[in-house]
């Protein structure tokens, strides 16, 4: 177990670090919900070889999850797995990995039953269609048993869920055993085999809390650290300043790392920006869903159903015109309407109070007050209070929201991430097939025993929390099949150790070597501080890489600056400099912040369409262009040669 934090500041960072060597057959990467399944569901597979996982965090709050939440959004139910994929499909605007959604559809609703089995209260439907929730839910049974839950849409269904993250890493801590477990170690580099080409052999990585690095060599590893969040500047300044939707500590992470070993990514170009409570980064979906809230303009009127945005819509038939608007598209919508002077948008919290009410006693008003209050608090604290501090009561007071600046993520309503490998069924295409001697893996890499899950899936968003435990457990299975399958592998590295701990320690030793240079550590001619350094990053990507400085708006010109900018943020990084532990950290984070982001920009560049309007806009290709760009596209770098190789992937259609 890691030592705790030091009450009087952070922990300073020395010179020569304690080294601790591991090896192992495999090794889990991240303690997201990912993570957790896979932690939950390896021993069960991997018979006695041995297991690892790294998580930079604490397992009981760390990844998307960490706060709770107040819905799980991927549920099938009574719904068909068809469907789901459908739905999925028409939200990322038609470009998505058929196979590998559909394989999550079968195996979702197993995580959520074993929520449900460890602890977690689910809202159920009363026999009179009344709404349980908390303990009241359990009197009608489990999902498993057949019990009905609270919808707020068709695929979503209401938790108590403050607690949500601690009761499913409790149970994959159980499964993997506290003596497999390393928390507060951030892992910031995968490593080759040194003999045989293309392999996954380990990874380095260090204690944020104690002087001391790991170096793990391993048979198979599974990377999962989440998504990306602040590689745009935030909309909130001051003391809301870096308040984020998705979780802070999400540095693309996952991206950077497995790129760097030359693993193939995927879709880089979508991102997600979506819309919620401003300021406060509150979540809309119960709002629209379970409230039947309506979002208006700034004129009082319902917009989304005006015939402009019908007419806007077209636009982007078949998607602009299915039955749900994708994700993207109401985005734009509500730009549109800001662009042409109708705003802000405001949610309709007073009339959807209001309409509900009407069949309720005053008992039941109140218990519904309380449930609005209770979406923020099981998982955006923050809003809960901005509403306190604004004087405002949902069922007096509307509020505005708006787009969120961008992020990069692969298991939520977007698809960005690695290409994969599908199963192994007759009916999914060779081109979605990765193989190693012959046999198909599962969700690996193209790099040989390299596997993810979650945000690390590119192509199949709309998984959420569920789909991305299910997708650890999937991944579980396959990393043990892989060992058993190459049982004669010996993981072998390149580096030394000491190598490893010059690469790793690099920004300590910077800062140590130059410190007394200055009276004031944070200015010196001979290094720079990693908290500059973000913000150069965020404001470069916000005023040329689309973000919200320019209603997410870039253009051939400006990506030629941002790429520009990035290089030379790239050359100034080998200056970060350290003196504590915490600060060593935000090196690592900006370093792979800054690998994410220009893969994400690169996409663009490269695609010559605007395939997600709302979520960016490629001035010079404002429009969609089916004809030349229904296609992926995915990218491969070459650290040997410092070189990208970016192309089209053929879509498949699977599902009619």
């Amino acid at each position: 177990m890691a030592l705790p934090n030091k009450s009087l500041g952070e922990l300073k960072a020395v010179r020569d670090p304690e080294v601790e060597e591991r090896e192992v057959d495999i090794l889990i990467v991240g303690g997201g919900m990912a993570a957790c399944g896979t932690a939950f569901e390896v021993k069960k597979w991997c018979g006695d070889a041995k297991v690892l996982l790294c998580d930079k965090a604490a397992m009981e709050r760390s990844g998307a999850v960490a706060q709770g939440l107040s819905a799980i959004n991927t549920y099938i139910g009574e719904n068909t797995i068809d469907d789901y994929v459908r739905m999925v499909r028409n939200d990322l605007m038609g470009l998505v990995r058929e196979d590998l959604i559909f394989d999550l559809g079968c195996h979702i609703d197993d995580s959520v039953h074993l929520f449900e089995e460890w602890g977690l209260p689910v809202w159920k439907k009363s026999e009179e269609g009344k709404n349980l929730d908390g303990k009241k839910g359990l009197k009608v049974g489990a999902l498993k048993s057949g019990a009905k839950p609270v919808r707020t849409g068709k695929w979503q269904i209401m938790i108590n869920g403050e607690s949500y993250k601690r009761i499913v890493a409790e149970a994959a801590k159980l499964a993997l055993g506290e003596d497999n477990i390393i928390e507060r170690c951030f892992i910031v580099e995968l490593l080759l085999d040194a003999n045989e080409k293309n392999r996954i052999a380990g990874a380095v990585g260090f204690s944020v809390r104690e002087n001391k690095i790991y170096i793990i060599k391993c048979k198979t590893a599974m990377v999962a650290c989440g998504g990306a969040v602040n590689i745009y500047q935030p909309r909130s300044v001051g003391e809301g300043k870096g308040r984020a939707w998705y979780p802070v500590w999400n540095a693309g992470s996952t991206y950077t790392m497995c790129m760097k070993v030359g693993a193939e990514l995927s879709m880089m170009e979508n991102r997600f920006t979506p819309a919620r409570f401003k300021d406060g980064y509150g979540p809309v979906g119960a709002w629209f869903l379970l409230f039947k809230a309506k979002a208006l303009n700034g004129l009082g009127e319902n917009f989304a159903a005006s015939d402009a945005a019908k007419k806007e819509l077209e636009n982007f038939a078949p998607y602009g015109t299915a039955a749900i608007t994708p994700t993207c598209l109401r985005n734009h919508l509500m730009l549109f309407e800001m662009k042409e002077g109708r705003g802000p948008i405001m949610m309709d919290t007073v009339t959807a109070l209001a309409d509900i009410g009407k069949t309720m006693d005053k008992k039941e008003i109140k218990h519904l007050e309380s449930e609005a209050w209770e979406d923020f608090l099981d998982m955006t604290c923050g809003q809960a209070n901005l509403w306190c501090a604004t004087n405002t009561e949902p069922e007096k007071k509307n509020s505005e929201i708006m787009p969120t600046e961008p992020y990069l993520l692969g298991s939520h309503s977007g698809c960005c991430g690695l290409w994969v490998s599908g199963p192994d069924y007759e009916w999914i295409p060779d081109a979605y097939k990765i193989k190693y001697n012959e046999k198909v893996y599962n969700r690996m890499t193209t790099v040989n025993g390299l596997f993810t899950a979650g945000d690390g899936v590119g192509c199949s968003g709309h998984k959420f929390s569920s789909g991305s435990h299910a997708e650890g457990r999937i991944t579980a299975k396959e990393m043990s099949r892989f060992i058993r399958d190459n049982a004669g592998f010996t993981p072998t590295l390149k580096q030394s150790a000491q190598e490893l701990v010059d690469l790793v320690y690099k920004p300590v030793r910077t800062f140590l070597d130059n410190y007394e240079y200055t009276t004031d550590i944070d200015i010196n001619p001979n290094y720079l501080k990693p908290d500059g350094m973000a913000l150069r990053l965020m404001k470069a990507t916000n005023e040329y890489g689309g973000g919200t400085a320019t209603f997410y708006q870039t253009s051939s010109k400006s990506l030629e600056i941002v790429m520009d900018l990035l290089n030379v943020m790239r050359e100034d990084c080998k200056k970060l400099a350290a003196g504590d532990l915490h600060e060593l950290m935000r090196c690592w984070e900006i370093y792979h912040r800054i690998w994410t982001v220009e893969a994400h920009l690169r996409h663009i560049q490269f695609r010559k369409e605007t395939r997600y309007p709302g979520f960016y806009y490629q001035a010079n290709y404002p429009g969609q262009d089916d004809a030349n760009w229904f296609c992926f596209v995915n990218s491969k770098y070459d650290p040997a040669a410092g070189k990208w190789d970016i192309f089209k992937k053929d879509y498949i259609k699977i599902i009619p």
